[in-house]
């Protein structure tokens, strides 16, 4: 009974459209007014202790063992909860942060490997053709993910300023699509480095298909380990939430020594304008050792490194529509994954997706591209025009 009523308290303030919740002694109540779009369906009674001691990884864990299941969108449904102002997404008491974790060189491959090196068979799935794993750019709304996905590539290169002959470090290159660009399309000599086997492998086939060795090439290395170089210009897409609060001003020295004087650095990650924050659920089920940056402590820990901040865009809506277009994706191919990964694991992926998509739309997380130059960089053009 105490239990029942624990739920209800809580349940009852965490939604702002109306929600019908069915308990697992099978009797219903409605929250709010109107008719529900979204029923939530308890089977059993997740422990209070469980949901107090972190919320997050009691209610997935659940979801994933189907002791919860969700008639209607769960996108749609954590939105509402985190436009809520009592919700329990938004309670302090729900709110609990990880021990801090490791992100040494040996920890940060055991991470990056439990989660890109899943297997390529598996990304090529419900990823577009280009193999790109991270947010698209749309510049029209009926551009399809491939094309948004390359939009996204030709954007980031085009605010690096490239000229032919040119050098180019891509810090996390993933499957290569960036660096396959630049190189054949900027006519730039491109480096990539990866902590993912899978990827590097791939990215070293993609070399030589298309005979590009003399301007691609990739390292299976931590970016900590280049030594003695230095480069025209730098990317980095999707990588520094996987470096950890404690790291991130050595990320950005590390940026600052490999940057040539006149050089340009385009950093583009999962950013919180509210400040830096890490989820139970997803740090053990997803991204192990995963850590989203605030943007004033990103911003900090660029000027502390004798950079120079010059453009900063959000592309928070781009990433809603990814991961959007990421799950429909994925439900299309939901028998082979579940033949191949089992029902679990794909409930874990669909929520994560959903999940991600509900974050951004309600600016819980954002995505920020940073221009970085060095101080005495002068020679950029003096409006945003030559980025399109």
């Amino acid at each position: 009974m105490l239990e029942k009523t624990f739920y209800k308290n809580m349940l009852r303030h965490s939604f702002d459209i109306p929600v019908r919740v069915r308990y697992w002694d099978g009797k219903e109540e409605v929250y709010g007014e109107g008719e529900p779009q979204n029923t939530i369906i308890f089977h059993e009674a997740i422990p209070t202790k469980d949901i107090m001691k972190n919320a997050s990884i009691a209610l997935g864990e659940a979801y994933m063992d189907k002791k919860i299941e969700v008639d209607g969108s769960i996108e749609a449904l954590i939105i509402s909860a985190y436009r809520s102002a009592e919700s329990f997404m938004r309670n302090s008491s729900f709110m609990k942060w990880l021990p801090k974790t490791s992100h040494s060189e040996k920890k940060s491959k055991e991470d990056i490997h439990s989660h890109y090196d899943i297997g390529n068979d598996f990304y090529k799935m419900w990823l577009d053709k280009t193999m790109t794993y991270s947010c698209a750019y749309f510049k029209t709304n009926h551009d399809t993910l491939e094309q948004a996905q390359e939009n996204k590539v030709h954007h980031i290169l085009n605010k690096l300023n490239m000229k032919p002959g040119e050098t180019l470090l891509d810090i996390g290159c993933g499957w290569g699509t960036l660096i396959y660009t630049a190189a054949k399309e900027y006519g730039v000599r491109a480096t990539g480095i990866t902590l993912s086997e899978e990827q590097f492998h791939h990215v070293k086939k993609l070399i030589a298909d298309e005979h590009l060795e003399d301007r691609l090439s990739v390292q299976l290395i931590d970016y900590r380990e280049l030594k003695n170089v230095t480069f025209d210009h730098i990317s980095s897409v999707g990588m520094f939430e996987h470096v950890g609060s404690e790291n991130l001003g050595e990320y950005f020295n590390v940026i600052e020594n490999l940057l040539t004087k006149e050089g340009t650095a385009l950093i583009h990650g999962i950013s919180r304008q509210q400040g830096g924050a890490t989820n139970g659920w997803i740090n053990k089920y997803i991204f192990p050792g995963g850590y989203v940056p605030g943007v004033a402590e990103l911003v900090s820990r660029i000027t502390e490194n004798k950079l120079q901040l010059i453009d900063l865009e959000s592309l928070r809506l781009h990433y809603q529509r990814t991961l959007e277009i990421w799950d429909r994706n994925f439900k299309d191919k939901i028998e082979p994954i579940t033949a191949q990964y089992g029902e679990r694991f794909v409930r874990m992926w669909d929520l994560y997706l959903q999940a991600c998509a509900a974050s951004f739309a309600a600016s819980n997380i954002d995505v920020v591209q940073y221009l970085l130059v060095k101080p005495e960089h002068n020679t950029l053009p003096l409006t945003r025009a030559y980025m399109d």
